[in-house]
């Protein structure tokens, strides 16, 4: 029998029998996976485990957002006070609010903007 034609429950008993455990993680919030110029930024990703003989494999299910890791790590040193400013004013929000929204956003301050007016 072809394993695309099984029904779940034989698929669980024959990876039982090859001592093969696969759970899901449950609440994931975020992942990130670096390189040496790239973040690859997984949010609200399903991950699943499969413990095969005691080796494990993670599997992730989403979209990744693309970061280039120079502009980020530019961003980590701090949003400019101008941007801060220009996103309050657009918005009525506070200072804090606006520089809360830039973070989240990796500093996109059209996408901050509509983050803050949508609330």
């Amino acid at each position: 029998m072809m394993p695309g034609r099984m029904n779940p429950r034989q698929m669980q008993q024959m990876m039982k029998r090859l001592g093969i455990n696969v759970k899901e993680i449950n609440n994931v919030e975020e992942i990130i996976i670096r390189t040496d110029s790239k973040e690859y930024i997984f949010d609200n990703a399903e991950v699943t485990i499969m413990d095969a003989q005691g080796q494990k494999t993670y599997q992730i299910t989403g979209r990744p957002r693309i970061v280039d890791r120079q502009k980020a790590e530019e961003k980590e040193e701090g949003i400019p006070q101008s941007d801060i400013d220009l996103v309050s004013e657009q918005t009525g929000k506070s200072k804090e609010q606006a520089e809360k929204a830039l973070k989240e956003t990796n500093g996109d301050i059209a996408e901050a903007i509509l983050k803050l007016t949508e609330k």
